[in-house]
């Protein structure tokens, strides 16, 4: 499965996400409080810092932007800085933004949130301001944001719904857009508002309520896995969905098809901030919908995404790159870093992918000592991923005498796994690493500086690629060998 998840998250392309919601200014005030004000009990904050960043719809297009696809903003912003400076975020970002509206009866919705640093260093809300007005547009601009939807519409090769009940996605504006877009063949995805009444998002293609707001839609509490599947029942039922993905937090998700009911877990977290994850979570859905990924695909990248966003502070985005390491890191957790040539070199063409360096080594390393461990430390400094080629049993009696070695292939090859320096341990029979190093393709070939002299094995065709070929310092005195022999002497 890992697989496939990689190759879909790499090849998600740039789509386009016809994205229709509530945009929203989050503005961060960052300062020291170290001290209680005389004139009440609240915590008196000295300013440090301000930020301001995309949130509501805005956040999952700058999510989207993270994966490569391209948002086209349906939306309403103020007549005021604050609507300029969100825009004018979203455009440095790459969005598409001619499809905003500007209204001059309502401010641009920001929410104002107060952090404090205790300590110059751990961050805590202390308060949100929230600057919003939450009554539905006038005829006048839903007669708009109808005509502007209807322009760009066939831009685009999915539709996403972000609604936060902040009045731009009524009743009448859901049930319009969503017949507009199901019309046109498009795919429409709803991350709905918290609400005990789903109809306004019937016919969606589908919806993605976490845990709590699945709750309020059906009437009845989701605490277990199987009362996300009743309540996912209840949602594709009664709201005609193509599937509903329930959000479960550290449970994962829920998927619920026509075809498929199936509980999908996800890696524990340690959660640093939920802020942005729903958007997050839509964003991914989108990205690999239009992709053209299964659900259950879509969703376990979705799993991904959304775990690590919640382990950021805020709303923050998660790039392609974090996801793929993310699914590498959870593969090689339950396959282990000693890994045989061809499942290694699945894994370091995703490496590579994303521009890593490639280090290679070999050795037979039977008695492991402070030579070894700085040699390879040695290593790490010369890339990014480091691959060690472990000569088998066989090969070390063939090398180094019918005694050979003291430990084992698996014993070395575990030894040398639980060390942080390297990423991956190949084992080879061959009496040189040559085929294994051809199999690897390393950008950087490391060899002990005594073989300056007899010459590096795969030098030429480590070179003759773009790579090269780099010599390390051997600290006097330590060998395998010389480590064997004075055991021999205090045995005698």
């Amino acid at each position: 499965m890992y697989k496939k998840l990689l190759k879909s998250v790499t090849n998600l392309g740039s789509p386009k996400i016809l994205l229709v919601g509530d945009f929203i200014l989050d503005s961060y005030v960052y300062g020291d409080a170290l001290r209680i004000s005389p004139e009440a009990p609240v915590p008196v904050l000295k300013v440090m810092d301000r930020t301001h960043s995309c949130g509501g719809a805005a956040s999952v297009a700058a999510d989207l932007l993270a994966l490569g696809a391209i948002p086209i903003c349906v939306g309403v912003v103020g007549q005021d800085p604050n609507g300029k400076l969100l825009t004018g975020l979203l455009d440095d970002l790459g969005a598409d933004t001619s499809a905003m509206i500007s209204a001059s009866d309502r401010p641009t919705i920001t929410k104002q949130r107060l952090v404090g640093l205790a300590q110059h260093r751990h961050r805590q809300q202390l308060l949100r301001i929230d600057d919003e007005c939450t009554e539905p547009l006038n005829d006048i601009q839903q007669s708009a944001l109808f005509d502007i939807f209807a322009e760009k519409l066939p831009q685009a090769d999915i539709v996403c719904l972000q609604d936060y009940n902040k009045g731009l996605l009524t009743d009448t504006t859901c049930a319009k857009l969503i017949q507009l877009a199901r019309k046109a063949g498009k795919r429409v995805l709803v991350d709905p508002a918290l609400s005990n009444d789903y109809s306004r998002y019937k016919g969606a293609s589908v919806i993605t309520p976490n845990r709590f707001e699945t709750s309020s839609a059906v009437g009845f509490a989701v605490d277990t896995i199987k009362d996300a599947a009743r309540a996912a029942d209840v949602l594709v039922r009664d709201i005609s969905l193509e599937a509903a993905v329930i959000t479960l937090d550290r449970d994962g998700a829920f998927l619920k098809t026509a075809s498929l009911s199936e509980h999908l877990p996800t890696v524990p977290r340690t959660v640093y901030d939920v802020t942005g994850a729903g958007d997050m979570v839509l964003a991914m859905l989108a990205a690999g919908l239009a992709a053209k990924c299964d659900f259950t695909t879509a969703v376990q990248l979705s799993n991904i995404a959304g775990g690590l966003e919640v382990e950021k502070f805020g709303v923050a985005t998660v790039s392609i790159e974090e996801i793929v390491n993310e699914i590498i890191k959870t593969h090689r957790s339950k396959a282990g870093k000693v890994q045989n040539i061809d499942t290694l070199k699945d894994e370091l063409d995703f490496h590579r992918h994303q521009n890593a360096s490639i280090v290679f080594t070999n050795g037979c390393f039977d008695v492991i000592h402070r030579g070894h461990i700085e040699y390879l430390q040695f290593c790490k400094t010369q890339g990014d991923i480091v691959v060690l080629g472990l000569n088998s049993d066989s090969s070390v009696k063939a090398i180094k005498g019918p005694e050979r070695p003291i430990n084992n292939q698996h014993d070395r090859a575990a030894v040398l796994a639980a060390l942080e320096c390297i990423d991956y341990v190949v084992i080879f029979d061959e009496p040189d690493p040559l085929k294994t190093i051809e199999a690897v393709r390393p950008n950087v070939l490391v060899k002990g500086e005594d073989w300056a002299k007899k010459g590096v094995i795969g030098r030429e065709f480590v070179e003759a690629n773009g790579g090269k070929v780099v010599l390390a310092k051997l600290v006097d005195g330590k060998s395998s060998t010389a480590t064997i022999e004075k055991m021999k002497e205090i045995k005698n």
